[in-house]
């Protein structure tokens, strides 16, 4: 039995089968990620030049996790914003894949936030953005709320999972849809996209059983962005 099968083990879920494991990488530095504006569906900002060294440490990371016999990543699915799919493309080389896009696996739409900054966005609506913050079926103006990227990243997680099967899956997207299947996975209240911490090039993982059960197996690693 080899590490990734050993670690799927029913254990304390009481699931009867292997997992599909889902690796969650969000991507690397973009210019919008500098400057902390709200970067979603609708601006599509290249990674910058650390944005590019994040990606190849990150896929470091994942070969080598491959090589250790950790686990056997079978396929790619990145969101299709340039960012995403720019980190995926390093891990795909670095993996020897190709990358599926899943259209669902997108950033939110912020509607008329895109490209402000918290405070810029809470001056120009300071009683939304408070709303918003509080309250998942609140969208910002023009955008979409965190209720309908969640269902529409669980409809993502289905196919995936339907495609795939009992296999580990690297899935290269955003802050908001990883954190929605990690809330997923927790089966945790919405309050978690608020309280959760995800950085650039970050490493989760969540385990979704088809007779039911789920796992989150790590959250926001970042250990490899640490190396020279």
């Amino acid at each position: 039995m080899t590490k990734d099968n050993a670690d799927t083990a029913p254990g304390w879920t009481g699931a009867t089968s292997a997992p599909t494991r889902l690796l969650l990488l969000r991507h690397g530095q973009s210019p919008m990620s500098i400057r902390r504006e709200y970067s979603g569906s609708a601006s599509d900002p290249e990674l910058t030049e650390l944005g590019h060294r994040q990606a190849a440490l990150a896929a470091g990371k994942l070969r080598a996790g491959v090589e250790a016999g950790e686990w056997n990543i079978s396929a790619i699915v990145a969101s299709p914003q340039v960012r995403a799919r720019q980190t995926a493309q390093v891990a795909a080389s670095a993996l020897g894949l190709e990358v599926r896009i899943d259209e669902d696996l997108r950033e939110t739409n912020f509607g008329q936030w895109e490209g402000l900054t918290f405070s810029e966005a809470h001056a120009a609506t300071p009683d939304l953005h408070s709303r918003w913050l509080a309250d998942p079926a609140v969208a910002p103006p023009g955008g979409e709320d965190f209720r309908t990227v969640d269902e529409r990243v669980a409809a993502a997680r289905r196919r995936i999972s339907e495609r795939y099967g009992e296999s580990t899956i690297l899935v290269v997207s955003h802050v908001t849809p990883i954190k929605a299947l990690l809330r997923q996975g927790l089966g945790s209240g919405f309050e978690l996209f608020y309280r959760l911490h995800l950085d650039l090039a970050s490493l989760s993982i969540a385990e979704f059983y088809a007779d039911g059960p789920t796992s989150v197996r790590l959250v926001n690693d970042t250990s490899y962005l640490q190396r020279r």
